[in-house]
């Protein structure tokens, strides 16, 4: 029988720029494809491109590199049902696999072993409303919540779901991204930058227990950087 498949668009070798783990080494999966329109998304090009490739080679490419970090990611990497094997090998593998999933897709069937970062789509995405609900329900100590922050009304809503649903309390960490400055021709509805000052000075205002996250692979290579 064939080997299952995945449609990748890039598999590479760079500092992990988000999450708790930002700083390290880590190799990253990004698959093709995704259901959602992100205002300020910056990976449009995962929409379309890619190629197929066989779960074992993608496997063996990652294991090729120097670190026990995995980043699956897109795109929406639980669009692709056979994604499920490449995580199990992986974490099989003794490999720390974290999955970046919008919030628009069912987070259950995903391995225990795993660490799962929900990317709940706030009002300024102009994708909040496919948001699953049940996927708070499923998230546990191992897991990381994200909002990506478009203005004081984002970070208004988003504080409120982080008190509401005890987010803090019940994952490993809440993380508050602000919106970065993109390339001209780079956003798909034009979502504006928020400076990462203001976002920092809403979060102490308030005296919220979650991570200030900038995007740190933009700092050092540039917002128009593929591959990092």
């Amino acid at each position: 029988m064939d080997e299952r498949t995945l449609r990748v668009n890039e598999v590479f070798f760079s500092i992990q720029g988000e999450s708790t783990r930002a700083g390290r080494p880590c190799v990253f999966v990004r698959l093709s494809g995704c259901h959602l329109r992100c205002a300020y998304c910056d990976t449009e090009y995962a929409f379309t491109e890619g190629e197929s490739r066989a779960i074992g080679d993608i496997y063996r490419q990652v294991m090729s590199h120097p670190t026990d970090l995995v980043q699956i990611t897109g795109g929406e990497p639980l669009l692709q049902e056979d994604v499920h094997e490449l995580i199990g090998r992986l974490c099989d593998a003794g490999k720390t696999v974290l999955i970046e999933t919008s919030g628009a897709c069912d987070i259950s069937p995903c391995d225990g072993r795993a660490i799962r970062i929900l990317d709940l789509k706030t009002p300024g995405s102009g994708e909040g409303q496919r948001n699953l609900p049940a996927n708070l329900e499923h998230l546990t100590k191992r897991d990381e919540v994200k909002f990506v922050i478009t203005d004081r009304a984002d970070y208004e809503w988003a504080r409120s779901m982080l008190e509401r649903h005890r987010l803090a309390e019940r994952c490993a960490a809440v993380l508050f991204s602000p919106v970065f400055r993109q390339p001209p021709g780079r956003q798909i509805a034009g979502a504006r930058p928020l400076p990462l000052r203001d976002l920092a000075e809403w979060i102490l205002a308030d005296g919220l227990n979650v991570r200030l996250q900038p995007q740190l692979h933009k700092f050092i290579w540039g917002p128009r950087k593929r591959g990092v």
